[in-house]
């Protein structure tokens, strides 16, 4: 059976990660830096909690 809720955060945290590498094109390190923050904020979250690991 699959966890959605861990899918799920690994899919916010891909789209945050997406994210950042676009802003970072665009020149805004700043906001791409708080992007990367937040992927490892909710990767550390899924491996914490929703993974059970």
């Amino acid at each position: 059976m699959v966890n959605l809720p861990a899918t799920l955060a690994a899919l916010a945290a891909a789209l945050l990660i997406g994210f950042a590498a676009l802003s970072m094109t665009g020149g805004e390190f700043g906001v791409a830096g708080v992007s990367f923050l937040s992927a490892s904020v909710v990767i550390f979250l899924r491996e914490r909690y929703l993974v059970g690991g």
